[in-house]
């Protein structure tokens, strides 16, 4: 019973944001009068530096978001957690294989398989080769750290601008188990399941973990179709993972994980302006609007994932020396079957016009990657700390893609592409204690990329028709080598008070343009990008750890930045991805937690970002306007803000009753590199609200959740089409309320 009271006592107060981390204070059942210096913030530990370390200790900017915390709140995947997070935001337009993670302003807008993202991906340790592998369900995550700025010293190639380090939860040496449900507003329902505890006491422990979640979706398809109208933009998830720690002596840890994850949404953009008559006329009876949630449409989008993994981590202990090995091979399958009209009915020519052609767009991809890492790290305290070691990843991905385009009559294309990289590195860094309150840190990567692509495009026409090239084939390769690596001081001012300066060198590999449209010119490979970053950082306590208050300063520049360029070939616009030229970030990040009782917890973040472009290199032939210099950048608000406050009142009757709001806010935000006024949300704000009744004794809890409480519509991605804008449509985009409970056993 004593491990029920802890854990349900945890859930049942909150969570804490400590210097942008999570914790879960668990002791409030005692007397006010007895309090002392149980009010004081617990302390948070990170593996910000491939080893466990105190948050407040280690020279990086990190965000640690507790994982049961966001299944409380309803925010299950990484593009809704990204709330919590203001130096991070998230960019989706249709499916998994479209997403991508901004963090300081920066990241990579590209379906192709041969662009590796810019925020890199770590789940348990398992570097994801592809970003829309990690934005499905979030499934038995202890939390969350999201390291901001150039991480590619210890975290790989792929990090130039921060890294997204999911960390499962490890099974308990007692037998236990918890059954946990919700249900939203929309018909959206949640199912989880799980299992821990030793299988041979002291030796073998295992957890299993199971998940069923499914949602309507929150736009409305009026379309007269029969089985076609109905709801949209929802999901239909069903996942597992199995968790097996081996102790068998006191020198070695053996963690093996398997975990797989399906899929089924059905992603869909509204008509968010229209400024075109004749496309007003052809869309009704939906009114485009910026609150606009209907669709008419018999061909919705469909998108399908299989998400799988196993790996092997081994830690060996060697006189104080940690050598650890983690070995791993994913699976990623996705189908997608949507449609790139607004329209888009195929079945009602009277709709379909020469601009406004009805499409369906059928693609594949079937991913497999294996990776290798090996590193050696030091005993800590002694005059040089150290992490060394090895990494090795091979990654495969081939895809077909098919264009259906019909206007008075029919086309079609297909392309079947696929691309191979290998990546080796070299890497390591060291931390040298001058003395118990001063320090330097000295880092180095060396990392080697090959990359190998073939592409061909069929087509039922030889000349180009809307939104299809003619047919070409080709295939290329490249090989590049590229350095990462960290400077720094680090001065304990006081015992409470860290301060660190940085310098940080980031690199991510070259790419192909490999995509449907591919033509002759996207042959040429990318050069690599890299970027320089400085970073200033205080990170402090005071009155006995009641109050913590991070802050960070940084300025980063990118050469050679990889962004996707917008351009009409044939009279259709496709993307070129370039070397862009020069962009660069720098702002102000703040995080601050106060616990002035047991009772009450206030935390709030701030991030201030200017992410522009410095110099845009405009690529011969372009037909689009290059006059980009001094402009914003894409998804990157220049103000960001959550706080949270929390009151936990322990009842007579030992009953604990939890009242928790939080604030979400972001100024205005540009969504197109080209700067268009008709591609901008407004500055707007989400309140959200929940009331929480636990035992501890009892091992159950039950909340009332209250989202968007403001009824604030809004966009996380607006698209600009010839004579008309689409939007993303968020979860949240109106108000819902929702039940949820758990027991544990």
């Amino acid at each position: 019973m004593k491990s029920k009271t802890k854990k349900i006592g945890v859930l049942a107060t909150g969570a804490l944001l400590v210097g942008s981390a999570w914790a879960n204070p668990a002791e409030d059942a005692a007397p006010i009068a007895d309090r002392s210096d149980t009010a004081s913030i617990p302390s948070v530990t990170v593996s910000a530096t491939r080893r466990s370390a105190s948050l407040q200790s280690v020279p990086v900017a990190v965000s640690v978001i507790d994982g049961e915390q966001l299944a409380q709140a309803n925010r299950n995947s990484i593009d809704t957690i990204i709330q919590e997070v203001p130096s991070a935001t998230f960019r989706q337009q249709g499916g998994n294989k479209d997403s991508t993670i901004f963090v300081r302003g920066i990241g990579t807008i590209s379906t192709s398989p041969g662009v590796e993202p810019t925020v890199s991906t770590v789940v348990d340790g398992v570097v994801f080769a592809r970003p829309g592998q990690a934005t499905l369900d979030l499934l038995d995550i202890d939390r969350i750290e999201i390291l901001r700025g150039p991480q590619g010293t210890l975290f790989g190639k792929n990090a130039s601008s921060g890294v997204l380090n999911v960390i499962g939860r490890k099974p308990g040496e007692q037998a236990s188990g918890y059954v946990d449900a919700s249900w939203y507003e929309g018909n959206e329902k949640r199912v989880r399941a799980g299992v821990s505890g030793a299988i041979a006491p002291g030796v073998v422990r295992g957890s299993l973990t199971a998940l069923y979640a499914d949602y309507d979706g929150n736009v409305d398809n009026i379309h007269a179709g029969g089985k076609l109208s109905g709801n949209l933009n929802g999901y239909d998830r069903k996942g597992a993972r199995a968790r097996v720690d081996i102790t068998p002596n006191k020198e070695v840890d053996i963690t093996l994980i398997a975990d797989y994850l399906r899929s089924n949404a059905s992603p869909s953009l509204t008509a968010y302006k229209s400024t075109s008559a004749p496309f007003s006329a052809a869309l009704a009876p939906v009114v485009a609007s910026a609150e606009n949630r209907q669709v008419v449409t018999d061909i919705p989008s469909d998108i399908r994932d299989t998400n799988k993994g196993l790996s092997a981590q081994v830690d060996w202990r060697l006189g104080g020396h940690t050598l650890t090995s983690i070995t791993a091979v994913r699976d990623w399958d996705n189908a997608q079957y949507t449609s790139t009209s607004a329209i888009g009915n195929a079945a009602e020519t009277g709709r379909i016009t020469a601009a406004y052609p009805a499409t369906r767009d059928i693609g594949t991809v079937d991913f497999r990657q294996v990776s290798q890492e090996v590193r050696l790290a030091s005993p800590k305290d002694r005059f040089v700390d150290y992490v060394v070691g090895a990494y090795y990843l091979h990654g495969k991905d081939r895809e077909t893609y098919q264009r259906l385009v019909t206007t008075n009559v029919f086309n079609a294309g297909r392309a079947d592409y696929g691309v191979k990289n290998d990546s080796y590195s070299l890497f390591g860094e060291s931390t040298i204690n001058f003395a118990a309150d001063w320090r330097a840190i000295a880092g180095a990567r060396w990392t080697k990329d090959e990359l190998f692509y073939d592409h061909v495009r069929t087509s039922t026409s030889t000349a180009a028709f809307p939104g299809v090239q003619p047919a070409v084939q080709n295939s290329g390769s490249t090989s590049e080598d590229g350095y990462s690596g960290r400077l720094g001081l680090q001065y304990d001012v006081s015992s409470s008070v860290n301060s660190y300066a940085t310098y940080s060198r980031g690199y991510k590999g070259p790419a192909y343009n490999v995509f449907f449209n591919m033509l002759a010119r996207d042959t040429l490979a990318l050069k690599p990008e890299t970027s320089d970053s400085f970073e200033l950082g205080l990170k402090t306590s005071a009155f006995d750890r009641r109050l913590t208050a991070n802050l960070a300063v940084f300025h980063t520049s990118y050469d050679n930045y990889q962004a996707n360029f917008y351009d009409t070939v044939g009279g259709t616009v496709i993307t070129r991805l370039i070397n862009a030229g020069k962009v660069s970030t720098r702002g102000v990040e703040l995080d601050v937690s106060a616990r002035p009782t047991r009772q009450f917890t206030l935390s709030g973040a701030l991030a201030y970002t200017d992410a522009k472009i410095d110099n845009f290199n405009c690529p011969p032939a372009a037909t689009a306007s290059c006059n980009l210099n001094g402009q914003p950048l894409p998804f990157s608000p220049k103000w960001k803000a959550f706080t949270r406050a929390n009151y936990a009142l322990t009842l007579q009757n030992g009953l604990i009753a939890d009242f928790s709001a939080d604030y979400a806010y972001q100024s205005k935000t540009q969504f197109d590199l080209f700067q268009s006024p008709d591609a901008i949300q407004g500055a707007y704000g989400i309140v959200n609200a929940s009331i929480a009744l636990s035992s501890p004794v009892g091992g159950w809890r039950i909340a009332l959740v209250g989202k968007n409480l403001a009824n604030k519509s809004y966009a996380t991605n607006l698209v600009t089409s010839t004579g008309y804008v689409t939007r993303t449509v968020p979860r949240d985009d109106e108000r819902y309320v929702g039940l949820t409970a758990r027991k544990e056993f």
